[in-house]
């Protein structure tokens, strides 16, 4: 028998398995609790809070892959403003844990069920049972949740959705990722970019097959796995933001377009083509605004608000971003410092600004070329 200890995240107490404090690779059994996980649900209580704050209808969450409860456990504990919980996972010795951790916290308003997600979904698609929030947080690739997840979610109601199969969405496995994601990626310094905008992307097509429309609003990534937010809107989308991001291999120029190419337009050289996927905007600028004020009010990790902060600066950026080493590289030289890079573009006449997807990274409207030739003068 697996010795159980009490720790605590946020501001609530939660029991967990022992050994999965212990090992680099959390084991499934008696039951899964990814401690590294941590910072994904600090952002989500910041991001579940700014939502429901503007959210008409019953403010209810609903969590198909609970494991332990950490996350859900959390938004009853620590979100006054919910109403009710729905903990969901297919392992009752989960469930379990989690209904011992909701007694330490005193919380009433959890409901805990145990089926298979599809099947907890599906019972929550009727219009008076959806969520206001739904999240799916799966080992893997997220796309087999997606359209179920999508049908349990309300009308102007909130997905979230993880996906932790990063070989797949970084160009290890290129057909699994077309099978899962509809889409490839390219490999280069701006793969977890490409790999948001692949997530993004199928759950855009997804919601298309079913009349809805999605309105991402925040995306996260750290080590381990990526986390998307996206708004759900019971209606068609007129906009289409899929097409693909052309990576020229030789002299590094990278380009947002709505069709294939395998050349480069600056040197002729070969170029692929990441895509299809979301080539729209990854956040949306008045809800990473009210994160950044709602963050203060909850015990979660520094880094988040260093986050909000480059989320801010990189809004109506266009996809991918460029690295000091990469320039570095490109033009022979030491890199310079982000803030100088930054800056002399922007004296230059180009939009730039750091982003929050690598601390080394930064997005501008200059072509690498133009790049290079702001940096040595």
């Amino acid at each position: 028998m697996q010795e159980i200890v009490e720790i605590t995240e946020g501001k609530t107490r939660l029991l967990v398995p022992k050994e999965s404090l212990e090992t680099n690779a959390p084991p499934m059994q008696p039951a899964f609790f990814n401690p590294r996980a941590k910072l994904s649900r600090d952002f989500s209580i910041v991001a579940y809070s700014t939502f429901l704050q503007n959210f008409k209808g019953p403010k209810t969450f609903l969590d198909c892959l609970s494991g332990i409860g950490a996350r859900s456990l959390r938004v009853a504990s620590e979100l006054k403003i919910i109403e009710k919980v729905f903990i969901n996972d297919v392992n009752p010795s989960a469930l379990e844990l989690a209904k011992n951790s909701a007694m330490l916290n005193n919380t009433n308003n959890c409901e805990f069920s145990e089926n298979e997600a599809c099947r907890f979904l599906s019972l929550h698609s009727k219009r008076e049972n959806r969520g206001a929030i739904v999240d799916i947080d799966p080992f893997g690739s997220p796309s087999r949740y997606l359209d179920c997840g999508i049908r349990a979610t309300s009308h102007g109601g909130l997905l979230s959705v993880t996906a932790t199969d990063l070989p797949v969405l970084h160009g290890l496995y290129n057909d699994a990722c077309q099978r899962r994601y509809y889409g490839i990626p390219v490999r280069t310094e701006y793969g977890n970019e490409i790999a948001l905008r692949l997530i993004l992307g199928c759950i855009y097509l997804v919601a298309g097959r079913l009349d809805v429309k999605i309105v991402p609003l925040f995306v996260q990534n750290n080590m381990h796995y990526y986390r998307v937010y996206v708004k759900i809107l019971v209606k068609t989308d007129p906009e289409d933001n899929m097409g693909y991001i052309i990576q020229c291999k030789t002299c590094g120029h990278r380009k947002v377009q709505k069709e294939k190419s395998n050349s480069c337009e600056i040197c002729n050289g070969k170029a692929e083509s990441a895509g299809p996927l979301w080539i729209g905007e990854m956040y949306d600028k008045i809800f990473v605004d009210s994160m950044l004020s709602e963050q203060t009010k909850f015990a979660v990790d520094k880094s988040c608000e260093k986050t909000l902060l480059k989320c801010q600066k990189e809004i109506g950026m266009s996809p991918s971003f460029f690295m000091l080493d990469e320039i570095a590289r490109k033009m022979r030289d030491a890199p310079k410092s982000l803030e100088k890079t930054i800056e002399k573009l922007q004296k230059s006449g180009f939009n730039a600004s750091p982003t929050s997807l690598n601390p080394s990274g930064f997005k501008t409207s200059a072509r690498i070329d133009e790049i290079i030739q702001v940096l040595k003068n």
